[in-house]
């Protein structure tokens, strides 16, 4: 029996998407945890550099209703190190694979803009690729998401983490993201691959005062029919505004993720899963 994309079934793919031929509702807004296997991501709180602390955090999310786990081994922060494709290998690879063997229904998602990243991860039980470039960096990476039938959160970034904030020149900001998507939904559905997310990608290529410029036009991207996921956890756009730092930026975060979700986010990406949990049961 062919595979059915949601784009094919009687549900609107802005509510749901497949996972492993399962369809999962977005109905309910859900809540992606991050977990960074790396030593210099910019909140100090969310690195694990241990299997055991890797374990100890995602029980403790899942503890609070976490619905994805979000395993990167590649700091994305503003200037961050290119490390070699081996290293983000051996942090993400046997981090996936033990929390597959230790939580078998939890849904993975890799968050990694390297096809072979992807590739490996998907092998030790990944569920998604989740890419900051869109294909950008490492154009084979679609090739990989086509090839496991896997959805794929499409990011909007220019540039590269080095050297992104250095693209922050738009013709018209929501009017330049919105053709981004578009042209890249279209690319990707050719390829077979209908199961898409979309990330605005707040604060990536984008000035403190453009991010807040992309919240209150949120509402607009939906005519792309696509779930939108939006990561605003303890950012600059957040800590900078009120002088403060990532470390004091929970309430900031929460005040965000309530807008989001008002203006249509379907999946909040975040490092504090209990608060983005209760943002969701409130709205509700």
């Amino acid at each position: 029996m062919p595979k059915i994309s949601v784009e094919d079934s009687y549900f609107h793919s802005k509510n749901s998407i497949r996972i492993s031929d399962n369809l999962f509702s977005l109905a309910v807004p859900k809540v992606m945890g991050i977990i960074n296997c790396t030593p210099d991501s910019f909140y100090e709180g969310s690195r694990y550099e241990t299997i055991k602390g890797i374990l100890t955090q995602t029980e403790k999310f899942i503890s609070e209703g976490v619905d994805i786990i979000d395993i990167g081994g590649y700091s994305t922060r503003p200037g961050a190190f290119n490390i070699p494709l081996t290293e983000e290998i051996e942090r993400t690879q046997k981090s996936i694979a033990t929390i597959r063997k230790e939580f078998p229904e939890l849904i993975i998602s890799i968050d990694t803009f390297r096809a072979e990243v992807a590739k490996e991860a998907l092998e030790a039980g990944a569920n998604l690729v989740n890419d900051i470039s869109g294909g950008e960096i490492d154009p084979e990476i679609w090739n990989v998401v086509a090839k496991y039938n896997c959805p794929y959160i499409l990011m909007h970034m220019r540039g590269t983490p080095q050297n992104m904030q250095e693209f922050t020149t738009y013709d018209s900001l929501f009017k330049d993201i919105a053709a981004y998507f578009s042209t890249k939904i279209n690319a990707l559905k050719k390829l077979g691959i209908h199961d898409i997310i979309i990330d605005p990608g707040f604060g990536f290529s984008k000035t403190l005062e453009q991010n807040y410029e992309l919240l209150n036009t949120l509402p607009d991207l939906q005519f792309l029919g696509c779930p939108i996921l939006v990561g605003f956890s303890r950012k600059s756009m957040i800590y900078k505004k009120l002088e403060t730092s990532a470390q004091e930026a929970l309430n900031g975060t929460t005040v965000l993720n309530t807008k989001a979700i008002l203006n249509g986010a379907k999946i909040l990406r975040v490092h504090d899963v209990k608060e983005a949990k209760e943002v969701i049961q409130l709205l509700q």
